[in-house]
């Protein structure tokens, strides 16, 4: 294992990857994201423990979906089981440093809502523990926004030492702390590619819909306009899940990074 230094405009080249991957087999990556979406709601539904354990197998699918992004890249096909090939391709041990990252990660989204209770006394926590739902009348009488804000600060340390971690664990054979920290280094080192990566995500996630709604409201079919916006959200997410796996590439892999032809869609090479 190599750790490798990017370019800051790297990030960008990641995106362009993860939308080269995506279209490589648009029908096989949005059949995981609905396969991995339906799990986790089946799971969240589990009386007392439907709040938690989905976030137990986070770490161990995650590292099914790189597989998937690497069989898609070989031509190989890359079926819904395929999700759970971090748990049974490489033996027991990795399937339990699997679930002990899972517990990491469980500990580490609790201490975030946690430091969140500064800003609105625990209701975004509660929320996020037992459910329901929030209405206008909990923004008004709780700082809710700034207990999300303060959330979304607190996460990115708990994205960063999580990013890698699980495909280290079960491609590279280090044990979780190992994985913890050297996924905390190469984000660290990293970090002007992953922040123009970030940032670019933020503009599309954001600028795209705001220039749909714009566009129906003008139109005077505003209402309509949530019919597109889920479709965009759902391939926006195929199309980032898949750059997950560039990202893995560019900060452990062989660093063949090339420009992408916009007229012949000519993809940038992944070393394998």
């Amino acid at each position: 294992m190599q750790l490798l230094e990017v370019s800051p405009k790297t990030g960008y080249v990641w995106l362009r990857q993860g939308l080269w991957l995506f279209r490589k087999s648009p029908l096989t990556f949005l059949t995981l994201l609905f396969a991995y979406l339906f799990a986790m709601m089946a799971i969240s539904l589990l009386p007392f423990v439907g709040a938690v354990l989905p976030l137990l197998f986070i770490p161990g699918l995650s590292v099914g979906f790189m597989a998937a992004c690497r069989d898609v890249i070989k031509n190989k096909p890359a079926y819904p089981t395929i999700l759970l090939a971090g748990f049974r391709s490489h033996g027991r041990s990795v399937a339990r440093r699997l679930i002990a990252l899972g517990v990491c990660y469980i500990v580490a989204v609790a201490l975030v809502f946690a430091v969140s209770a500064i800003m609105d006394g625990g209701e975004l926590f509660k929320f996020m523990l037992f459910g329901g739902r929030l209405d206008d009348s909990a923004f008004e009488t709780t700082n809710l926004s700034g207990a999300m804000l303060i959330a979304a600060i607190a996460y990115i340390p708990v994205a960063m030492v999580f990013w890698f971690a699980p495909v280290l664990v079960a491609w590279h054979d280090l044990p979780p702390v190992k994985a913890l920290f050297f996924s905390w280094v190469a984000c660290w080192r990293n970090r002007g590619a992953f922040i123009t990566y970030a940032l670019l995500t933020g503009t599309i996630a954001t600028l795209v819909p705001l220039a749909m709604v714009l566009l129906f409201t003008a139109l005077g079919i505003g209402k309509f306009a949530s019919i597109i916006l889920m479709p965009f959200s759902i391939l926006l997410t195929a199309v980032l899940y898949c750059s997950f796996y560039a990202t893995y590439r560019g900060c452990f892999g062989v660093q063949e990074i090339g420009a992408i032809d916009e007229k012949n869609v000519t993809p940038p090479t992944i070393g394998l």
